[in-house]
């Protein structure tokens, strides 16, 4: 399995963007997948992820009402909706994908990495 981010850059305050990542292999639609960022100095943090039916989502209360996981399962994609950005959101954003079905915070949970796409927020 492979995952390939992408969508980071440099925004504004205030500003948008989609991260977007594409899973390899037919069995996309049958486990839940996850967004997670690291800042400089900090640890890898969830932010947001979506089960394999799409209908359970959760978000780091930091994001709730700004960012927005979606998944198209014909496209082998999960996206990353994110506005209203802050500086804080400046990080590398990574996209994860869950051995199960399920949507869950938790790093052990996450059995495939992407490379991880930079999204900072000038001020």
């Amino acid at each position: 399995v492979q995952l390939q981010a992408s969508g980071g850059g440099l925004v504004q305050t205030g500003g948008s963007l989609r991260l977007s990542c594409v899973v390899s292999g037919r069995t996309f639609s049958t486990y839940g997948l996850a967004w997670f960022r690291q800042a400089p100095g900090l640890e890898r943090e969830p932010v947001a992820c979506i089960d394999w039916s799409g209908l359970t989502t959760y978000y780091i209360n930091s994001v709730k009402g700004r960012f927005t996981v979606s998944r198209d399962n014909a496209k082998n994609t999960v996206y990353l909706e994110m506005n209203t950005l802050k500086p804080e959101d400046t990080a590398v954003y990574y996209c994860a994908r869950n051995g199960y079905r399920d949507c869950g915070p938790y790093r052990q949970q996450y059995d495939s990495w992407g490379q991880g796409t930079q999204v900072t927020v000038s001020s």
